[in-house]
Formats: structure tokens, sequence, C-alpha cells
């Protein structure tokens, strides 16, 4: 096909639909600004709220994982083993979910914050002290609900502004409702 002919083709539409076309603009930039990394325009000007929601998040998880742990060492009960077993399996998962978000909060330019003092502000479950198992597994139950609650809501909100955070998300969240369906069987 020669040239003319192809950008004939390329010109083309169905009425009321704009071709699909790459922003040239956005191209030339992402040749720049090297020291920006895997940023580009792409992000537009939502990079600093998703790092925001992601810093949120990783509260969260390593909100979760102190939950986890003291939980697993203090279970006592007849069916606290297995369930403390439970506990810790859960506790090193949230801590890969904090590894992973971690990392992403990176990739975006961002800086993790993993600051004690304003963890249990920023997190959206809440720590538990409980010495009851059926309470702990109440806990857990309840924060792996909010958890899975609070990444639905940002993956809707992040939506196709960033595919990558927005895939990692996913993947949190399906682990996170293993864990709430877990909970909620040993509650029976």
């Amino acid at each position: 096909m020669a040239s003319s002919e192809h950008s004939k083709v390329k010109q083309l539409s169905i009425a009321g639909h704009t071709p699909m076309a790459l922003d040239e603009a956005a191209l030339d930039a992402a040749r720049r600004s090297l020291d920006q990394g895997a940023i580009t325009p792409s992000y537009g000007p939502w990079r600093a709220d998703i790092v925001k929601l992601l810093n949120d998040s990783l509260a969260t998880e390593l909100v979760c994982v102190l939950r986890y742990k003291r939980h697993h060492f203090t279970a006592v009960g007849l069916s606290s083993p297995k369930i403390a077993e439970e506990f810790m399996v859960h506790a090193a998962e949230e801590a890969a979910h904090a590894d992973r978000l971690a990392q992403r909060i990176v990739q975006l330019g961002g800086k993790p914050d993993f600051s004690p003092d304003s963890l249990t502000e920023r997190s959206h479950a809440e720590y538990d002290d409980s010495t009851d198992l059926k309470a702990m597994i109440r806990a857990n139950l309840i924060a792996e609900r909010v958890a899975i609650e609070a990444y639905s809501q940002i993956i809707n909100l992040i939506g196709d502004k960033d595919s990558t955070t927005r895939r990692l998300l996913e993947d949190i969240l399906s682990d996170e409702q293993e864990h709430a369906d877990e909970l909620a069987d040993w509650l029976v």
C-alpha cells in the first residue's frame, strides 16, 4: 500500500467515531525527563493521589501484620494451634502486600510511609488486642472486609488512570477475599 493510501485508510472513520490514535506529544515527552523512570505523561494529575491511596493501603497492611502476629502469639484454646498457624500465614501474606505496595509507591516517584507514629491513623483497618480466640477471628474478619471494601473503591477510583497499580490492587484484593472466606468459615 502506498504511503498516501495508508494515510487515507488511517483517516477513515465511522460516523461519530473518533479513530484511535496515540498522543504524539506525550510520546515525545516520554523521550525526555529520563530521571522520571516509569512515570510518563499518561499518569496525568492523579499520580500524587494514587501515591496517597497506596500509602494508606500500606498502613492498613502493616497494621494487619501486627494484629495477625499478636493473635498468632496469644491464641489459646482447643482450636488455637491450627488457627494461630493460619494467623501467621496471613501475617506473612499481608507483609508481602505491604512490600508490593511500597515498591509501587517508589515506582511512582513517591516515598512509602512506614512511620509507626501515624500507622493507625492512616490505616483503614484497626489493630486489635483481643485475648478470646473467637474475638480474634471476628476482628480479623472485620479488618479483611474493610480491606476488601477499601481496595474495591480504590480500584474503581483508579479505573484506567494507572493500569499497573490497578492490577496490583486486584491481585491483593483476591488474597484479601480468600482470607475473609477462611475467617468466616472459622466463625461457623
